[in-house]
C-alpha cells in the first residue's frame, strides 16, 4: 500500500476498502487513490460519493475494449455474444476475439525496455471506460500484478541461431498490418552490447515501409531511443510485377507466365511502388539500401533495372541478393553496400510530433506515406478520438492497423496509387503499449482463413511420420 494507510475496521465501509486495496497491486494502490482525488488515510471520514468512487469502478459494459485473443484464424469470432449462462446474471454483451498478435500485451512485451517498466506499462492497460467516462485499467481491477508473473520469463529474448551459426533474438511477434511489427527493444539492446560499438545489428520491421518501417521509426525508436543508421529495403521482381499490374497468385497452382519470364514493362511500372517505398525511407533522414532477392527465374536485365531504378529514386545503393540460395555468401554484397551506408552523413528525424492532436498525426502519415489526398473519420472513429483527447491519451503515436497488400486502404489497388481518402472506421486504445491504432477500411484484428486454406495440403505419413505439406 506504501505510504497510504487505511486501518481496518470492523464496520462493513472498512472492510469493502481493504477489499478494494487487495484488488491492487503494491506498486499501484498509492497512485489508485491518488486518481481518485483522495487524500485521506481513514475510512470512516470518506462522502459516499467517495465511498461509491473507491469502492465501485462503475464500468460501462457499452466501453469496455479489453478482448480475447486466441493464435488461429477464425472469422466467426469477430463478433460474438457472451454472458448467455444463467450463472452470470444476465450480464450478456457482444464481444470479440483478436489474434493473438494483436494482444497489447504482445505490443508491451515488444515495447518494454525492463521488468519495471513492463510492470508500469501492463498496470497502464486501459480495459474499459466507467459510466462518467473515467478510464478504467488493469490496475483497477487488481490484475496487473498477476499479468506481470505471467510474463516474468516472457520478457526474456530467446537466443538462436542461423544454419550458419550466426546468433539470433526471437522476441516478440506483433503483426505489422494489426499491430507494431517490430521484434522487442530488449532484444536489439543485448544484440547491441554483444556485437560492440564497431558491430551491426540487423532488426526487423515487417510488411513493408510503409507499415513496419514507418511504425519502427514513429514508435518503437521514440521508446527505445535507439537510432538506425541505415535502412535496409527488401524487394522482389515478382512482387514489383505483381504492383505493376499482373495476375493474381493463387496457392498450389502454377506461378502465371509473366512472374516467370522476363516482363521489363510490367516490372518498371510496377517498381512504382518501390519509388514511393524508397521515398518514406530517406523521409526520416536515414540512408537506404536496397536488397533485391534473386529468384531463379529472374533474369539479368531485370535485376538490373531494379538496381538502377532504385538508385535512380534515390537508395543509397541497390545490390542483387542471393541469400536464400547461398546462406551468407549470397549477401556479401549487401553486407559490404551496409557498411559504406552506415557512414554516410544521417539526420535521423520523427514524422510528426505527438503533441498533435489525434486526427492530424493520422493525416500525416495517410499522406506522407500511403499517399492519400486525405483521411475520413467515420463517426466511430470521431467518437473515439473526442474520447482518448478528453481522456488525455491524444499524445500517443499512432499505429495505424492497415492492409499490408496496398499503400491504400485498397489491397486491390498496386503500385503507388494517388487521388484516395483514406476511410478510419475506428480507434482504439493500447495505452500500457503506448499507442493508438485507427483500423482502416475493412481491416480485421481477427483474420479468416483463404478461401483455399493450407490444411487441404498438409497430412502426415503414418509409418515414417513425416509431416508433408507445411512449406
Amino acid at each position: 500500500m506504501g505510504k497510504v494507510l487505511l486501518p481496518v475496521g470492523n464496520d462493513s465501509l472498512g472492510k469493502q476498502i481493504t477489499a478494494r486495496q487487495r484488488g491492487v497491486s503494491k506498486n499501484a494502490a498509492g497512485s489508485v487513490v491518488e486518481r481518485l482525488g483522495i487524500d485521506k488515510t481513514d475510512p470512516t471520514t470518506l462522502t459516499e460519493e467517495e465511498v461509491t468512487k473507491f469502492v465501485r469502478l462503475d464500468i460501462d459494459p457499452d466501453t469496455i475494449t479489453w478482448q480475447r485473443v486466441m493464435d488461429t484464424n477464425d472469422r466467426f469470432l469477430r463478433k460474438m455474444t457472451i454472458g448467455q449462462s444463467p450463472t452470470e446474471k444476465g450480464f450478456t454483451r457482444t464481444a470479440q476475439f483478436d489474434i493473438s498478435v494483436a494482444s497489447e500485451i504482445m505490443a508491451v512485451l515488444a515495447l518494454t525496455s525492463n521488468l519495471e517498466d513492463m510492470i508500469i506499462r501492463l498496470g497502464k492497460m486501459v480495459v474499459a471506460s466507467s459510466r462518467q467516462g473515467v478510464p478504467v485499467t488493469t490496475d483497477d481491477l487488481g490484475v496487473s500484478g498477476a499479468l506481470a508473473v505471467l510474463m516474468k520469463d516472457a520478457i526474456k529474448p530467446n537466443l538462436m541461431q542461423t544454419l550458419e551459426g550466426n546468433p539470433v533474438f526471437v522476441h516478440a511477434g506483433p503483426f505489422a498490418n494489426i499491430a507494431h511489427g517490430n521484434s522487442s527493444i530488449l532484444a536489439d539492446k543485448i544484440a547491441l552490447k554483444l556485437v560492440g560499438p564497431e558491430g551491426f545489428v540487423v532488426t526487423e520491421a515487417g510488411f513493408g515501409a510503409d507499415i513496419g518501417m514507418e511504425k519502427f521509426f514513429n514508435i518503437k525508436c521514440r521508446y527505445s531511443g535507439l537510432r538506425p543508421h541505415v535502412v535496409v529495403l527488401v524487394a522482389t521482381v515478382r512482387a514489383l510485377k505483381m504492383h505493376g499490374g499482373g495476375p493474381t497468385v493463387t496457392a498450389g497452382v502454377p506461378l502465371p507466365k509473366e512472374y516467370t519470364e522476363e516482363n521489363l514493362e510490367l516490372l518498371e511500372k510496377g517498381c512504382s511502388n518501390l519509388r514511393k517505398q524508397i521515398e518514406n525511407a530517406t523521409m526520416f533522414g536515414v540512408p537506404v539500401v536496397v536488397a533485391v532477392n534473386a529468384f531463379k527465374t529472374d533474369t539479368q536485365a531485370e535485376l538490373e533495372l531494379v538496381c538502377h531504378l532504385a538508385k535512380e529514386a534515390g537508395a543509397f545503393d541497390a545490390v542483387k541478393c542471393t541469400h536464400w540460395a547461398e546462406g551468407g555468401k549470397g549477401a556479401v554484397d549487401l553486407a559490404q553496400a551496409v557498411q559504406k551506408a552506415s557512414r554516410a552523413p544521417s539526420a535521423f528525424k520523427f514524422l510528426y510530433d505527438v503533441e498533435l492532436p489525434i486526427a492530424d498525426k493520422i493525416r500525416i502519415i495517410a499522406q506522407k506515406i500511403y499517399g492519400a489526398d486525405d483521411i475520413e473519420l467515420l463517426p466511430e472513429a470521431q467518437k473515439k478520438a473526442e474520447i482518448y483527447t478528453k481522456q488525455g491519451f491524444s499524445n500517443l503515436p499512432i499505429c495505424m492497423a492497415k492492409t499490408h497488400l496496398s499503400l491504400s486502404h485498397n489491397p486491390e489497388l498496386k503500385g503507388a496509387p494517388k487521388g484516395f481518402v483514406l476511410p478510419i472506421r475506428d480507434i482504439r486504445a493500447s495505452v500500457g503499449a503506448g499507442f493508438l491504432y485507427p483500423l482502416v477500411g475493412t481491416m480485421s484484428t481477427m483474420p479468416g482463413l483463404p478461401t483455399r486454406p493450407c490444411f487441404y495440403d498438409i497430412d502426415l505419413d503414418p509409418v515414417t511420420e513425416q509431416v508433408n505439406g507445411l512449406f
